[in-house]
């Protein structure tokens, strides 16, 4: 490839509209252009370093036994609403209609689509099975940010294992956690499996690979111990509490100027810890009371997770006088007769303050076993850093970071509703267990260019890399030195080395800012300089070390570099 030939519109200055830095890059460097808010073009380099990473996840794919499908991207309702996600996935599902009326989705994922595919089975002599594409998907992400971090119209390696039994199951979900760690780590991505909610793909376990990262919008937790969990999931250990007891009944005290679990605290000697907080929630239409200690934070996932609520909002102000006849401040569930969710730390609780829903009231003395209907106990609360890992006592840390794929344990949720079952070895009819294991394609892009940076440019890993060297002839004007990086260029294609030759007549600083700015691991200068030593001078892009070698080793020289 010539690069007077390749569509490459690098740009100066800093695009306004991009914060990340690998963001920034992509755009300056000329690999995307912005159509809409989460919608971007990939231009010819983007594409060249999206076909790379598809071809690596290609042959981890292949090494698991997966068989490469292509499935539509327009789905018909039906099989959405008998695993019953119609209803269960908001707005972030394209939904729309066609002439005759009947409802369709744009696909955010493909579980029931496959599935159908896999009801053709008909006997466990056929498993296991392992089926993977890559397709195009739609979220309608109410925030798309990041660039291709956080977009709405992506492609997606989406692969699907189909199993006799939860034994076959969890071996293939290991098979796949091995390939993502080989995937990850052959891209250059330093990913970390993390325990993870499966939300409303269901299933029973879920790992997310995860990628520290300062622009991350997920927050993990983890231990020096090996203990790592998306904070939507993750568990810590808390000090046992022995409360004094007290007494019969709660007591109702004046709090007049009291709004906040800090007012509580200061001024009527009822320290967070000893304080129930009182959140109302609608969950699925219902309005429902959720508990936690007055110092804990909700993680709304876990209560989605905990309630299998499909629909979850904070109730409004108008609401919650409603059905409390107070308003937010002096909120309580001492004798109130809506569902309670109340967090686990509670448990055993006595001696408590509360709300008395009524405005400039709490209570006192509650004890949370004999004063409060929990209709559902679960872990609702966010954890935080410096508390105790579970596993080992000690302190947790929490960092920012990205997720770069998915995979889920799914059972037989998604065979069960949609027939798809096999004959087992008893010659009975048996529902399918499945496993779901996801890659964002441009996601990852869009990672490597937030890892591999620096002040210059993109420093793409050899693996991705667009190309793998820059053929550049510092004065094209002179006849020389463009025969000369002519047959280097030619003699590297011949080589198989996938190399460009920067043959535009720009100044050398403008050529090498280019090459910088792109990302090109190596490059080839070829100048009257060297040339009249019979050399060429071979820089390597990330350290900036450059090597003067001879003509006739060039080639070679390049051949070792770029295959490491």
């Amino acid at each position: 490839m010539r690069w007077s030939q390749l569509f490459v519109p690098t740009l100066r200055e800093d695009p306004a509209e991009a914060e990340a830095p690998g963001h920034r890059l992509l755009l300056r460097a000329g690999f995307v252009r912005r159509l809409a808010a989460g919608h971007y073009s990939l231009l010819p380099l983007a594409v060249r370093v999206r076909a790379r990473i598809i071809g690596i996840v290609r042959e981890e794919m292949a090494a698991v036994g997966a068989q490469e499908m292509l499935l539509p991207e327009l789905h018909p309702a039906d099989p959405w609403r008998r695993s019953g996600r119609w209803d269960a996935i908001g707005a972030e599902m394209f939904r729309l209609r066609d002439r005759r009326g009947a409802d369709l989705a744009l696909g955010m994922t493909h579980e029931e689509i496959f599935t159908l595919v896999a009801a053709e089975l008909g006997s466990y002599r056929r498993l296991p099975q392992q089926w993977y594409q890559f397709q195009t998907k739609f979220r309608d992400e109410p925030r798309p940010r990041g660039g291709l971090l956080r977009t709405r119209e992506f492609t997606m390696k989406d692969a699907y294992s189909f199993d006799l039994d939860e034994a076959g199951l969890d071996a293939s979900y290991t098979a796949y956690r091995e390939a993502y760690e080989r995937i990850f780590a052959r891209l250059g991505i330093p990913a970390v499996p993390v325990d993870a909610s499966s939300g409303a793909m269901g299933g029973a376990d879920s790992t997310e690979f995860m990628v520290p990262a300062a622009i991350g919008e997920d927050v993990v937790i983890r231990c020096a111990c090996g203990y790592a969990a998306n904070v939507e999931k993750a568990v810590s250990a808390l000090a046992a509490v022995a409360d004094e007891p007290g007494p019969d009944a709660p007591e109702r005290f004046p709090t007049p100027d009291v709004r906040t679990i800090d007012d509580l605290a200061r001024d009527h000697a009822a320290p967070a810890d000893r304080q129930v907080k009182t959140l109302v929630y609608v969950l699925d239409g219902a309005v429902t009371l959720v508990l936690l200690r007055g110092d804990h934070p909700l993680n709304e996932q876990k209560l989605a997770d905990a309630t299998g609520a499909a629909a979850l909002r904070a109730a409004t102000a108008e609401e919650i006088r409603e059905a409390l006849g107070a308003s937010p401040g002096s909120l309580g569930a001492v004798g109130v007769a809506l569902p309670v969710v109340a967090d686990t730390a509670l448990r055993g609780r006595r001696s408590m303050f509360t709300g008395a829903n009524e405005d400039g009231v709490h209570l006192r003395g509650v004890d949370v076993a004999r004063d409060i209907a929990v209709t559902t106990w679960a872990d609702v609360r966010e954890v935080a850093a410096g508390e105790p890992c579970a596993r080992c006592g000690s302190p947790l840390a929490a960092e920012n970071a990205i997720e770069v794929g998915h995979i889920f344990k799914l059972g037989d949720r998604y065979a069960a509703a949609l027939d798809a079952t096999v004959l087992d070895p008893s010659g009975a009819r048996r529902p399918l267990q499945m496993g779901s294991y996801g890659i964002g394609i441009e996601r990852a892009l869009g990672v490597l260019a937030e890892l591999h940076h620096d002040d210059r440019g993109l420093l793409w890993p050899r693996a991705v890399a667009p190309f793998a060297v820059a053929v550049v002839p510092a004065q094209s004007d002179d006849p020389d030195v463009a025969a000369a990086a002519e047959r280097i260029y030619v003699d590297l294609r011949a080589a198989d080395v996938d190399a460009v030759l920067d043959d535009r007549p720009e100044r050398p600083g403008v050529k090498f800012r280019d090459m910088e700015l792109t990302g090109i691991p190596f490059r080839v200068t070829v100048g009257r300089r060297a040339l009249a030593e019979s050399a060429a001078e071979f820089t390597t892009r990330a350290t900036s070390e450059t090597t003067l070698v001879p003509l006739p080793d060039v080639v070679a020289h390049t051949v070792r570099a770029t295959n490491g």
